[in-house]
């Protein structure tokens, strides 16, 4: 008989209470890591929770580790506690402008209430199939509020937090909280519907220049002709102060723009007396 046999056969009682008070020792742990939050269930009803969510609490210092349990009293439900994604199936949503908009969005959640939430929908993933339909109502009453033309614009932000806002209201009955709604997509469907639209932005485009030019050849005409009656006001107010030099510098301007002309071959005979020539004659 070899030594372990011979082990067994003398200590074996003792073995077997070894290993059993191993397995019971064991059955009384629970591991818990940092990104689960652990309710601990006495009898049905929610004892204490480990490893509770807080806002501001340093990484490693909110008493995630080893846990101890009564066994077959008490039960250990692990919750996420990690920013979890809520996806939207793509629907149609009609807009204000009664337009058939094909979205596609999503949210961010994270259950800060674990008790709450085990009491209400008991799994991370139930959260989430009831917030779904929620998330698709709120966009519904949201953009049919809204213009097809006011998502592309920054009323698209604060369309989003009043869909979060009303989000998060429902979320807290269920232990959650939403921290942010974004649209990934919010296009008009494939065919006509959309050449349609195209075609109308395009003609209120071109609209809308047309309208900027022709503002902008108003405001130019207005600036012209203000500039020519100053132009007009100058020369009038030269010419009272001294109308010596208002007729020598008109004349000057004649003479250049007549006989300036290198490149011309045209002759121009003139009588000295000319009353033209005055001003190459002097006082």
């Amino acid at each position: 008989m070899s030594a372990l046999q011979n082990l067994w056969a003398v200590h074996k009682a003792s073995i077997i209470a070894i290993g059993v008070a191993i397995v019971a020792a064991a059955s009384c742990v629970k591991v818990v890591d940092e990104t689960t939050q652990a309710v601990v269930i006495r009898l049905g009803q929610p004892e204490r929770v480990v490893n509770r969510f807080k806002p501001k609490a340093d990484f490693g210092q909110t008493g995630a580790g080893l846990v101890w349990r009564i066994p077959f009293v008490e039960q250990v439900i692990e919750v996420d506690k990690r920013i979890l994604d809520l996806d939207m199936e793509r629907q149609q949503v009609l807009s204000a402008d009664q337009r058939r908009l094909e979205v596609d969005a999503f949210a961010r959640f994270r259950i800060i209430d674990p008790v709450r939430m085990v009491q209400t929908a008991g799994t991370t993933e139930r959260v989430a199939e009831q917030l779904q339909p929620i998330l698709n109502s709120a966009l519904r009453q949201e953009l049919g509020k809204r213009t097809f033309g006011s998502l592309l614009t920054a009323d698209r932000g604060r369309a989003m937090e009043q869909i979060r806002e009303g989000l998060d209201r429902e979320a807290r009955e269920y232990g959650a909280q939403v921290i942010d709604v974004r649209i990934k997509r919010a296009d008009l469907p494939e065919g006509t519907p959309l050449e349609s639209a195209f075609t109308r932005m395009a003609t209120a485009r071109q609209q809308e220049a047309a309208t900027i030019r022709a503002q902008g050849q108003k405001q130019a005409q207005i600036i012209r002709a203000t500039a020519e009656a100053d132009a007009a006001r100058t020369y009038a107010e030269a010419f009272n102060k001294d109308a010596g030099f208002y007729d020598f510098y008109r004349a000057m301007r004649s003479y250049d723009a007549v006989f300036g002309q290198q490149e011309s071959s045209t002759s121009i005979v003139l009588s000295p007396d000319n009353e033209y020539l005055k001003q190459f004659k002097g006082k």
